[in-house]
């Protein structure tokens, strides 16, 4: 299965928290919503994952190779 996940948004509603990083990486309990929202779809048995990135999007990519795409095939929209 396939999944996509925007993560292209300015995040205007969460400033000043995303001045200097895109809202996909704001953290909750220290754990960023990107990582969260791939874990829940890797545990729901997605194989593919798209993300469709813009703001700060090289935080993003810088991320997910930090991360090592979680073990799975992860594309950058």
């Amino acid at each position: 299965m396939r999944a996509i996940i925007f993560a292209a948004g300015l995040g205007t509603r969460l400033r000043p928290l995303t001045n200097f990083r895109p809202k996909a990486l704001i953290e909750i309990n220290e754990i960023p919503l990107l990582e969260i929202a791939i874990l829940q779809l890797k545990k729901s048995g997605f194989k593919e994952i798209i993300i469709n990135i813009h703001h700060f999007g090289d935080q993003i990519i810088d991320f997910l190779k930090d991360k090592g795409n979680f073990g799975i095939r992860i594309e950058i929209s």
